[in-house]
């Protein structure tokens, strides 16, 4: 399911890379006929922020070097905190958390197997790109919303605490040649299969091409803010 997205783009294309604080109202917009219904928002993203959990809590368990346990679980921390807030919301609305995320279990634990890497940097890298660029997205979609949505992306917009994480990636891939050369091509790699997520959170009618062109700004302004990324860590998107 993941495959198709993992060609590469056109050789030569170059992304002007923009702030988050530079997405515009247009681009905001663009997603208004395109978002699913409020519920089923709050469940992908609250069931998201508990799977970033998840795969940190792995790593922790799995890594020897303490400095590097305890920037794993700053990182781990944060994303708990952001499904906590979500949940806490979708409870202030009366819904049920466990009913709104279970709809997106089997699909959103397929994309974190597909995503894990084999390497703990892998992994490492695939949580801070991933995340990275999922929460964007949905901070994005939230303005669909209302104040609910306005609420999301608050939650959205909080420290991640996965700079020491970046710092950990950056420093195994200066000081080893063929690692640097393994997670660049692995950072690319998952653009792909997160690019396939943010879709599939839409409405039916994004197969539509019509609607395919509507949204196209938006997963531009998430393919730049993934080289923004990629080359603080020394890499090439």
């Amino acid at each position: 399911m993941f495959g198709w997205f993992k060609r590469r783009r056109p050789a030569g294309r170059v992304l002007r890379l923009r702030s988050r604080d530079e997405l515009g109202e247009g681009i905001r917009v663009a997603f208004e006929t395109l978002a699913p219904d409020a519920d089923t928002f709050l469940g992908q993203a609250a069931y998201l922020q508990l799977g970033f959990f998840e795969t940190l809590s792995e790593l922790i368990a799995t890594t020897p070097d303490l400095a590097h346990k305890e920037a794993l679980s700053k990182a781990a921390g944060a994303a708990l905190t952001k499904h906590r807030a979500i949940v806490a919301l979708i409870r202030e609305r009366e819904g049920d958390p466990t009913a709104l995320m279970l709809p997106f279990r089997e699909q959103l634990d397929a994309f974190r197997a597909a995503t894990h890497g084999v390497r703990r940097h892998e992994t490492m890298l695939s949580v801070h790109i991933t995340a990275g660029m999922l929460d964007d997205f949905y901070d994005a979609l939230s303005h669909s919303y209302g104040e609910t949505g306005a609420r999301v992306a608050r939650i959205l917009q909080t420290d991640d605490d996965r700079q020491a994480i970046v710092d950990l990636v950056a420093e195994a891939a200066a000081a080893d040649d063929e690692l640097r050369s393994l997670l660049a091509m692995w950072g690319r790699r998952l653009v792909g299969d997160t690019i396939l997520i943010a879709r599939s959170a839409l409405r039916e009618r994004m197969l539509d091409a019509a609607a395919t062109e509507q949204v196209e700004p938006v997963f531009t302004e998430l393919l730049a803010a993934h080289a923004r990324r990629m080359q603080a860590m020394g890499f090439t998107a």
